[in-house]
């Protein structure tokens, strides 16, 4: 299995920035991508939206609602994956996912409450 933590969500005031920090750690397989997903207040389980994704090989991919304004990348060394979170708006409000998938596992992280205020 493989266990994810996320760090670094909270409060913020529309404009701001904040950092998300994700580890994984356990049966980590070198050919995986690591992402971050969310869910907005109200909304079920199935309808968690990706924000933005990278594979090994530090490809990316991102919601087209955040282009330009958030930043993912990854340190291979340390098995984590980070999220820069600039010009926050308010619809950015959500609980925020860490994903690990790889042929084996598809694993997510316990959430991190992102509040974006107005």
């Amino acid at each position: 299995q493989v266990r994810l933590v996320e760090s670094g969500g909270g409060l913020v005031q529309a404009g701001g920035s904040l950092r998300l920090s994700c580890a994984a750690s356990g049966s980590i397989f070198s050919i995986n991508a690591m992402g971050w997903y969310r869910q907005a207040p109200g909304k079920q389980r199935y309808q968690r939206e990706l924000v933005a994704e990278i594979t090994p090989g530090a490809g990316t991919t991102y919601a087209d609602s955040v282009k330009g304004r958030f930043t993912i990348s990854r340190d291979n060394a340390k098995n984590t994956v980070y999220l820069q979170m600039n010009s926050l708006k308010p619809e950015d409000t959500a609980v925020y996912y860490c994903n690990y998938n790889d042929y084996r596992y598809n694993s997510w992280g316990q959430g991190t409450q992102v509040t974006v205020s107005s």
